[in-house]
């Protein structure tokens, strides 16, 4: 039921945080037009508003002062930008029958409300199954979240796989030219703690990109009903962060098999500093053609980038790096694919390594020690735990 009487005030920029953080999940182009709609429930404790679109569902807890306690839904993009753009002052928002009046300073808007009868129940969360660092979290995502595709029509690309064993946790995310893996450890509310989740890699990232980084406070995942034998088994993720939580169904869909991809050894490794390759890049790239293409000659000391043609152009750049295994390697990549794992290896040198030009070559941070060439002369991986292997493109001839 739709409440009349609701009234607070509450400071613009908390509420501003708030309601942007909630509409920022609602859907443009919803199936149902109360979908739209953000929920504000005004109560003893303060406020709290959410949004639900059947996939997402997002809620978040402010301080306000209530007058009178009740609950009402709104447009919450449109409230979002109301409240954004009002003045440092503080915000009061009274509901009167039909309408929800907003007032701050000399501003003054009303809004229709949206019927609450229509609104579906919001998910609970589950259990809690284990607890990140928020620092550990935002990086760890940003770093395969890169490599996540982006296509609809190939829903099991779209998601990070996040494998859950105890302690250990891996996450993986490709688009079929790409493959980022990243392995850390969390704290399980169980210790045989078993799990496989495919999570919708733009809720994930959204996520991170809004956690506050410099809380102490570990993040809340919350999968399932929590237990070892049934987690992951209604299809849902919960993840808490403070006065914030966000759930999201699963992906029902099956994850390639991507640890056969990892190559166990090298013919060749190379190691470069990956400011200046990153500038080179971006220097090169801009006579690159449709193709996106860049080629990359690794020869004693130097890999010289190039690409572009008689027609349209040429760019060349040498970066000094430490090349060994072969006398020389000419291999070309996507530069945007290449750009991207170098921007999620957070070392200041990295270390890439090559089995043959037609073949994927891997992007790891660079270890204390690379390991000595094994007997055929090829170099073993280096124990890691970020990887990033990338497809290269087909050179002419």
């Amino acid at each position: 039921m739709q409440h009349n009487d609701v009234s607070f005030r509450a400071p613009k920029n908390e509420l501003a945080d708030a309601v942007s953080w909630v509409a920022r999940s609602l859907p443009a182009r919803p199936a149902q037009a109360i979908l739209r709609g953000m929920v504000i429930t005004a109560d003893d404790n303060g406020l709290e508003l959410a949004g639900y679109d059947y996939e997402v569902s997002t809620q978040v807890r402010i301080p306000a002062e209530v007058a009178e306690i009740g609950r009402f839904a709104v447009n919450g993009k449109l409230f979002a930008e109301i409240i954004a753009k009002l003045p440092n002052k503080p915000i009061d928002v009274t509901v009167d029958g039909s309408r929800a009046k907003v007032a701050c300073g000399s501003s003054k808007f009303d809004l229709p409300l949206m019927n609450l009868d229509d609104y579906p129940q919001l998910p609970s969360v589950p259990a809690v199954t284990g607890t990140i660092d928020p620092n550990l979290f935002t990086e760890a995502i940003g770093q395969v979240a890169v490599a996540a595709g982006r296509d609809e029509t190939l829903p099991m690309l779209t998601g990070i796989r996040m494998e859950v064993e105890g302690k250990q946790v891996v996450l993986a995310a490709t688009d079929r030219f790409r493959l980022a893996v990243r392995s850390f450890e969390w704290d399980p509310a169980q210790d045989d703690v078993q799990a496989a989740l495919l999570i919708p890699s733009k809720t994930l990232s959204e996520t991170a990109r809004t956690l506050d980084t410099s809380s102490s406070e570990p993040v809340q995942f919350a999968v399932g009903t929590g237990s070892a034998e049934e987690i992951g088994s209604d299809g849902l993720l919960g993840i808490v962060d403070r006065q914030r939580q966000t759930t999201t169904r699963l992906l029902d869909a099956e994850f390639p098999k991507f640890r056969p991809l990892l190559p166990k050894t090298h013919s060749a490794i190379a190691t470069i500093e990956i400011q200046p390759l990153l500038d080179a890049i971006q220097r090169v790239a801009l006579l690159a053609d449709r193709s996106a293409q860049i080629r990359m000659n690794f020869s004693d000391g130097q890999v010289e980038l190039s690409a572009g043609g008689a027609e349209e152009g040429s760019a060349q750049e040498v970066v000094p790096c430490a090349f060994v295994g072969e006398d020389s390697l000419m291999i070309a990549f996507n530069y945007g694919y290449l750009k991207d794992g170098l921007s999620a290896v957070h070392t200041p040198r990295v270390v890439i390594g090559f089995t043959q030009p037609s073949r994927p070559a891997i992007l790891i941070p660079e270890p204390e020690e690379l390991p000595e060439a094994d007997a055929d002369g090829n170099f073993p991986t280096p124990e890691t735990d970020f990887t990033y292997l990338l497809m290269p493109v087909r050179l002419p001839g």
